[in-house]
């Protein structure tokens, strides 16, 4: 699942309001037409709320 940078997922989360937890972040970016790729990325963090777009960034990235 490689080939997402972060200004990708920031686009992604625009308008996300925090904390929030996985579904939440999902629909999100679905909403704002995010890539399969990118949405595939969030729906596999684990179920924990999300403080802050630092916090999913590095969930999303810590795996690469």
């Amino acid at each position: 699942m490689a080939g997402i940078s972060p200004p990708d997922l920031q686009k992604a989360l625009s308008g996300a309001e925090y904390p929030a937890d996985r579904d939440q972040l999902v629909k999100v970016a679905r909403d704002n037409h995010a890539s399969k790729e990118v949405t595939e990325r969030i729906e596999h963090l684990g179920k924990k709320r999300y403080e802050n777009p630092a916090e999913v960034s590095k969930a999303v990235f810590q795996n690469e």
